[in-house]
């Protein structure tokens, strides 16, 4: 069980000294410095010489072999799925991949999706026995227990988990997009060491990851962190969920799209070409580099859409009190645009005791968030395989 802690916090951190370790794990240094050293004799570890010190004894440190093993992390959003095999330094040993592959209305994304994976393993030229799993995000309501997907993604007969696993030949482990973004904050972005933090996945829709007591909050059945959904406007809208009114109706990056596009046939002055681009993604960075040379045309849509994202957080505020807010995602590749606007709403909304010690950042992994929380996702279940199996696998 210690050995399986010990590479997790490697995994989080890069480098680690054996005190650092024992602090992590809550053990003895003799007993973490007697353990490191089986690791190394397994060819686990490696030592990297020794760390920087302000006084004193420099301590050696020590850091995961990169291809000990390797993950399979595959992020999948409402209109295209990415791809990346990483090895334990968090690198992706080949390119990563992006394919347009849309879930709402396609009942067969899952075996699409599946199919490119399974190509990219063959292609990768790795024995399957060196990837541990495939961590797998998702947007939708999933039932983690049943490994069911209630929004996208349905099959036949078994469940998602079950017909990856078959044509893969590796363990699955999924999730919901917006808990593997705050999964990624929590072991590698910016909410490393804090308590209470959340994770505004600001994409297709609005998602939110929960972080409590240092903690990824899921609910009872993998539920929680529905932003999206929460009915605050007046609006007539139709929202994916069925409903009307949802916050996602006036804050999701479709909604600055649709606004985009109005404002450009109604001869808005703006720098954006005419028409955009028809792929969306594509569509998406036209804006945002429009917002960063200036477009004021641009800038305005994401103001009005900053604000509202900024009148649902000031909801979280007033029941969560998180230390940190952290904008994440698709649409982070704004920047700090968003700041001012969402700042704004918390102002005007929020009760100024609840709201004065929480910050609100934006997300150094942005986009790349999901993809990164699909590989911390099969480190925090490291503990559910058989490290044997890899160690026999390297001996050979």
């Amino acid at each position: 069980m210690y050995k399986e802690q010990i590479i997790k916090q490697l995994y989080y951190s890069d480098r680690l000294s054996c005190t650092d370790l024992s602090r992590l794990i809550h053990k003895s240094i003799p007993f973490t410095s007697a353990t490191v050293n089986e690791l190394i004799e397994e060819n686990v570890l490696i030592e990297e010489g020794l760390a920087t010190s302000t006084g004193g004894r420099k301590p050696h440190v020590f850091s995961l072999k990169p291809d000990y093993f390797y993950i399979f992390a595959i992020a999948i959003n409402q209109l295209n799925t990415r791809m990346a095999i990483y090895d334990l330094t968090g690198n992706s040993i080949v390119p990563i991949q992006s394919i347009s592959i849309p879930l709402p209305g396609n009942p067969g994304a899952l075996e699409t999706i599946t199919e490119y994976a399974k190509q990219m393993l063959l292609s990768s030229n790795i024995d399957t026995s060196k990837v541990l799993a495939a961590g797998v995000g998702m947007p939708g309501f999933i039932n983690l227990k049943k490994g069911i997907n209630h929004s996208f993604l349905k099959v036949k007969s078994g469940n998602i988990i079950q017909y990856m696993e078959s044509v893969l030949g590796i363990p699955v482990i999924i999730d919901n997009d917006s808990s593997l973004v705050a999964l990624a904050e929590l072991r590698k972005g910016l909410a490393r060491g804090k308590k209470n933090a959340l994770a505004i996945n600001i994409g297709w829709g609005v998602g939110l990851g929960i972080l409590l007591n240092g903690e990824l909050f899921r609910g009872e059945n993998g539920y929680a962190g529905e932003f999206s959904h929460m009915a605050l406007f007046n609006n007539n809208k139709v929202c994916s969920c069925g409903k009307i009114g949802c916050l996602e109706t006036e804050t999701s990056i479709n909604v600055l799209l649709d606004k985009a596009k109005e404002g450009i046939a109604n001869g808005k002055f703006t720098t954006l070409p005419n028409p955009l681009p028809a792929e969306k993604i594509v569509a998406v960075q036209e804006i945002f580099n429009a917002m960063a040379q200036g477009d004021q045309f641009s800038i305005g849509l994401l103001s009005e859409i900053g604000y509202n994202i900024g009148r649902g957080i000031s909801i979280l505020i007033h029941l969560l009190n998180p230390s940190l807010i952290i904008l994440s995602g698709i649409g982070a590749g704004a920047g700090k645009l968003w700041l001012a606007p969402i700042q704004q709403a918390v102002n005007e909304l929020s009760i100024p005791k609840l709201a004065e010690n929480t910050e609100i950042k934006i997300s150094e992994l942005a986009g790349d968030a999901e993809l990164v929380g699909a590989g911390t996702l099969v480190i925090d279940h490291l503990e559910n395989f058989d490290l044997n199996k890899v160690q026999l696998m390297m001996k050979e």
